[in-house]
């Protein structure tokens, strides 16, 4: 199990170095004479056609809307995992990241909310705030070596796991629009069918790949999030060994997807998505109520929630602090929650993609420098601590 973790964590590391390249490029074309090629490529229209059925978006939106779906089955099937057989098997190892991340997702919500209470179109990026990026948070932590105690990484991930648990949830719930019954109706009829393969004891991927396919054409077309079919796919993947061959399906699906995920679609996720034009950006901009929410969101609420809801946990008998860990070492890792990107710029696409005002500047501003800020302050304090 250790093993598989510090592998895991090499490799997440690692997507997070990715990450910052893929970003810093995007910014850099959008600010150079090739910026009207960077615009035009994502906005390349791709359609998909079979008969009556049509999926027609720009580049960008397939990217979005597809790829994505991907990297959120990969957290279904590591949750999935951790709850059955790893760190959070137990309700006392759930309690510290459960309640950590909880509350680093309430407290820049209420800050988000507290400065664009009065906008109702801003008041839409409300989530915004609430993600942690675990790629680039164990970006930094890598930079500090191997002093850095296992433990505490393990308490980053756990918390990351559910922190994304949460944006699943409030994509689910606040950023559906236009309901279609009939598609909701046929994903509804392929997680049944996934419920009876898992309960028939079916080990080949295959049949679980292709419901997982039609349901996310249905969840295209109902008006909820398209990508919530990849954890919805990743929790009826069967984890136990088949009994003749001892292979896990769900270990094996994700071994499988781990590098295509962190090398490709992940860096590729920022490349589209991190353009920020700041050549004509002035004051109006830096203090607009939407950038600064999520600038103080990220990096006051996320240390502010994730610190104290770990403190109460831990207060209140319901959790321990990890073996070698300090409440400096803690308020380290709080401090770097508010590294929100990935997450954070796929919620701000959905809050304000049909908002009728363009607001993808604010946030992205906001997003880099609340994360820039978080990174910065993170990693000097707990090279500091781990002195």
């Amino acid at each position: 199990m250790i093993t598989a973790i510090k592998t895991f964590l090499k490799l997440k590391s690692a997507s997070g170095i990715l990450l910052i390249t893929a970003a810093l490029l995007a910014v850099l074309l959008a600010n150079s004479p090739l910026a009207s090629l960077y615009d035009q490529l994502l906005d390349t229209p791709v359609e998909v056609r079979i008969g009556a059925l049509q999926i027609a978006k720009p580049l960008l939106l397939w990217i979005n809307d597809g790829l994505m779906v991907v990297f959120f089955l990969i957290i279904g099937l590591e949750l999935k995992r951790e709850i059955l057989e790893g760190e959070l098997g137990s309700a006392r190892a759930i309690a510290l990241p459960a309640f950590a991340a909880l509350g680093g997702m309430i407290a820049p919500a209420l800050i988000y909310v507290l400065v664009n209470g009065s906008d109702p179109v801003a008041l839409q990026g409300w989530a915004i705030p609430t993600a942690t990026d675990i790629a680039f948070a164990l970006a930094i932590l890598t930079l500090l070596g191997d002093r850095v105690p296992l433990p505490l990484k393990t308490f980053l991930v756990s918390l990351a796991i559910f922190d994304d648990v949460g944006a699943i949830i409030i994509i689910a719930i606040f950023y559906a629009s236009n309901i279609s019954i009939i598609s909701l109706m046929i994903a509804a009829i392929c997680i049944a069918m996934l419920a009876l393969l898992n309960r028939l004891n079916v080990y080949k991927l295959m049949p679980y790949l292709f419901l997982g396919l039609v349901m996310w054409v249905a969840l295209l077309k109902s008006g909820v999030h398209a990508t919530l079919a990849g954890v919805i796919l990743a929790m009826f993947i069967p984890l136990a060994r088949q009994q003749v061959g001892g292979r896990s399906p769900l270990k094996e699906l994700e071994h499988d997807l781990h590098h295509l995920v962190i090398f490709i679609i992940l860096p590729v996720f920022a490349f589209a998505n991190s353009g920020l034009d700041v050549s004509g950006m002035g004051m109006d901009e830096l203090l607009h109520p939407v950038t600064i929410g999520i600038t103080l969101g990220l990096f006051i609420g996320k240390q502010i929630g994730v610190f104290t809801f770990a403190w109460l946990a831990v207060k209140m008998g319901l959790a321990k602090l990890p073996d070698g860990v300090g409440w400096s070492l803690i308020y380290g890792v709080s401090l770097l929650c508010g590294i929100g990107f990935t997450m954070s710029l796929f919620i701000g696409s959905l809050a304000f993609d049909n908002s009728g005002d363009n607001l993808f500047f604010d946030e992205r501003l906001g997003i880099i420098l609340a994360s820039s800020l978080s990174a910065t302050c993170g990693f000097l304090w707990l090279k500091k601590a781990l002195h």
